[in-house]
């Protein structure tokens, strides 16, 4: 039997297996299986693959986008550029990694951008954020960063520039109208929890993002909707890149 799965820790909050099981069934896909592997650290990763012979890909979440790299012996050119992966595949033996979350962003942001939608505040430096970054430079769209501290300590300088929670007054929300959530604040079970941004400065023209898909409505947006501005949970785009996903284990290299 082909074998599939995901990997991160904790996976309470994923729907992937969820998904991928109903899409096996609904689909008639015969002999395959979709597996959490909820890893505590990447010193588990080498004895996964050996563990389960038949594994021949994985999805890749929180906390391991980045981590994953230098296990791959392949990496394409998205992930070579934002040193983040969320798909990994095997190919004679060796590990090939991508990147489906800039394929998933994109094409779920589209419909929901509107002209004015010019200037975005990107909240988290993970591996996710580094998805939302490439497509938002992509989009010619101009972003922010905003993190727990300023000045991490990764050589990067855009990571260099971010801004904390505490340096975002209100008038940086109201210039910001495109503000993505990609932090893991608010994600089951921890659903009464919110980044702490200035609310009172999103409007109308607002869009917020919310990368978090469990709960399906997150107290961001929540309080996003207050303020009459647009919202959308991750959902769509973890189908968008679960297919991309199941394309690339099923593509000939």
């Amino acid at each position: 039997m082909r074998q599939f799965g995901l990997i991160g820790y904790p996976l309470s909050h994923s729907f992937s297996q969820k998904f991928f099981t109903e899409k096996f069934l609904q689909q008639n896909i015969a002999n395959v299986s979709y597996t959490n592997f909820p890893i505590p650290s990447m010193e588990s990763f080498g004895a996964l693959w050996k563990e389960n012979p038949n594994l021949e890909g994985l999805n890749v979440t929180i906390p391991y986008k980045k981590e994953v790299i230098p296990f791959l012996q392949h990496s394409s050119a998205v992930v070579q550029e934002i040193h983040a992966c969320n798909c990994i595949r095997k190919f004679n033996n060796e590990l090939y990694g991508y990147n489906t979350d800039v394929i998933g962003f994109e094409k779920s942001l589209l419909p929901f951008l509107q002209p004015h939608h010019t200037h975005a505040l990107i909240l988290g430096t993970g591996g996710a954020a580094a998805a939302v970054r490439w497509v938002l430079k992509k989009l010619n769209i101009q972003f922010q960063l905003v993190s727990r501290k300023t000045n991490t300590i990764e050589a990067n300088t855009e990571l260099k520039a971010s801004l904390s929670y505490d340096q975002l007054p209100a008038s940086v929300i109201e210039t910001h109208t495109l503000i993505i959530n990609t932090s893991p604040v608010g994600m089951f079970p921890n659903v009464h929890e919110a980044p702490p941004i200035a609310y009172e400065g999103i409007t109308a023209q607002h869009h917020l993002y919310d990368l978090v898909y469990n709960p399906i409505e997150t107290l961001f947006m929540k309080k996003g909707l207050e303020k009459g501005a647009t919202v959308q949970n991750g959902l769509a785009m973890l189908h968008i890149q679960a297919e991309e996903s199941w394309a690339i284990w099923n593509a000939k290299i």
